[in-house]
């Protein structure tokens, strides 16, 4: 087993029948839920919201799963391998998010009665900003999902070819959005949670098996390892450091993306953008019985998530001291992967006992659909509701049901074509794979961010306010990204002056101030009916 070609495919028969286990599992549930929407002759309403049934542990877990996708089960164990264990600090700005969003998103939503979080904004600033909010957020969706669903199929790519060429993952991209799209369409958000709930059982059981794996291979007394992790970073720094400053010698680091900065502006302002703008996850909230039930599903998949990276932090140390301490080990390892972003998926593949190999890779496809599920659905709802349904209105619910699943086909279609955009993108952005799903969110974020403080915090701004705030946040971010600023600043010939790049969070905080600046340059309602007089 050891020692094999990095290339080589290595799942043996073992692997392969937990795998069809799996989707045995998976399928069975589909078609679980197919035959129940049909018996209850599944509403558009109970198709998109589960007719606020679902009880609050379920939405939490499902939030959960969401949040965190198939980039957490490979991402989060990279940051630790090539790093420290800073990110799982990232979770104290997911924290402050959480008690702002029990306070003002979630009981706004509920007070209005909205199937999506846009709806508020038609409320405050008219129709044009609401439909103008549903187009950025599907627009920001396509790049998150579409960045999860390329990471998603890298390791069904490594299963089924025992390599990530472009090729082969164009293959698993285009065979992993079919199945999503199909599974999206048996039975509503209903089938999105339970399927959730599931997978993250799959993926956190994985994970536990991986860990004890390496466990059981360190050899030398534990005292060793801690010490091998506390002066194993960069320059011997400890890999266990939790809350970086970001001051080196040459002063503050604006391109450092965690450090407890970032954590306390641009991660509690993604936390409030995922969790409070993105129909995503808001849609989750949504179908619980209550505003009350709806706070507490989101503070506990917040406060759920912290163990949850914690283990698979944990997975990214034991990698690391696998590959790079060979010496703490029982038996020498293989090389380690060329590539930090598969050094997980190279342990799987070719260090791991037949049977748990098959399990690990299930728990990485178990992350991956969930994103994809959910990311399909809150596109495919928030397009009926907010664009289809005002404009072609009287129609049955069985119509606006037929047009959501066909919504659900296109999209996923869309996300499948931006995956296949990623393969280049993230080979050239040179990110780790968190880096890179995280920043691409902020396309949508800022301008979201900036309208929906507006709406909930301020008396001003308006509908066209509103829409150059949308636009205004993402051209922020499309200028602050290091590829771009590179090219605008050595044209205007400004190269030498402007020396600093700004991480991703910066890149948000910026873009969603900009963004509430631009609004707040419309005049209110209030505003407006006092000049009329």
């Amino acid at each position: 087993m050891l020692g094999q070609d990095a290339g080589a495919p290595r799942l043996a028969l073992a692997d392969w029948l937990v795998l069809a286990a799996y989707f045995t599992l998976l399928i069975g549930s589909g078609a679980f839920f197919a035959w129940r929407a049909k018996r209850k002759r599944l509403s558009s309403e109970g198709y998109f919201v589960g007719d606020h049934s679902v009880p609050v542990w379920a939405v939490a877990i499902s939030i959960l799963a969401t949040a965190q996708s198939a980039a957490t089960f490979t991402g989060v164990p990279e940051q630790a391998y090539t790093g420290s264990i800073v990110y799982l600090s990232t979770n104290l700005g997911s924290v402050i998010a959480a008690v702002v969003l029990a306070v003002f998103f979630i009981p706004a939503y509920y007070r209005l009665g909205v199937t999506t979080p846009y709806q508020l904004l038609e409320r405050r600033f008219g129709p044009g900003a609401k439909l103008a909010a549903s187009w950025a957020y599907m627009f920001g969706r396509v790049f998150a999902s579409g960045s999860r669903v390329y990471i998603g199929a890298i390791p069904v790519c490594m299963a089924m070819f025992g390599d990530t060429s472009s090729e082969h993952l164009a293959i698993s991209i285009g065979a992993f959005m079919l199945f999503g799209i199909i599974y999206t369409l048996a039975g509503g958000i209903t089938s999105v949670i339970w399927t959730d709930v599931m997978q993250v059982c799959v993926y956190l059981g994985a994970a536990v098996v991986a860990i004890a794996i390496l466990a059981s291979r360190v050899s030398a007394p534990w005292s060793e390892v801690i010490d091998a992790l506390t002066h194993g970073g960069a320059g011997g720094a400890s890999k266990l450091t939790l809350f970086p400053t970001a001051m080196g010698t040459g002063g503050f680091d604006w391109a450092d993306e965690m450090n407890i900065f970032t954590i306390l502006t641009g991660f509690v302002l993604i936390a409030l953008a995922s969790h409070g703008t993105d129909q995503d996850l808001v849609q989750r909230m949504l179908t619980c019985k209550s505003a009350a039930a709806g706070s507490k599903s989101v503070i506990t998949g917040i406060l759920v998530a912290i163990p949850t990276v914690a283990l698979f932090m944990v997975l990214g140390l034991f990698l690391w001291v696998y590959y790079q301490r060979p010496d703490l080990m029982s038996h020498p390892p293989g090389a380690p992967p060329g590539k930090s972003s598969e050094v997980l998926l190279g342990f799987i593949m070719r260090e791991m006992p037949s049977g748990a190999a098959g399990l690990l890779i299930a728990g990485v496809m178990a992350a991956g659909p969930a994103g994809i599920n959910s990311g399909l659905n809150s596109m495919s709802s928030t397009f009926v509701s907010d664009v289809y349904r005002p404009r072609f209105a009287g129609r049955d619910e069985k119509h606006y049901l037929r047009v959501g699943r066909l919504a659900t086909a296109v999209w996923g279609a869309v996300l499948g074509i931006f995956a296949l955009v990623c393969i280049p993108w993230k080979e050239h952005s040179g990110q780790s794979i968190i880096g890179f799903v995280l920043s691409v969110m902020n396309f949508a974020y800022a301008g979201l961010l900036g309208v929906f403080f507006s709406a909930l915090f301020t008396k001003r701004g308006n509908t066209a306010s509103a829409i150059a705030a949308l636009f205004a946040g993402f051209f922020t971010v499309l200028a602050l990204r290091g590829e771009i600023m590179d090219k605008w600043t050595a044209s205007l010939g400004m190269q030498d002056a402007i020396k600093v790049r700004f991480a991703f969070p910066w890149q948000l905080v910026i873009g969603t101030l900009v963004a509430f600046v631009v609004c707040q340059l419309g005049a209110g309602k209030n505003e407006n009916h006092e000049r009329q007089r």
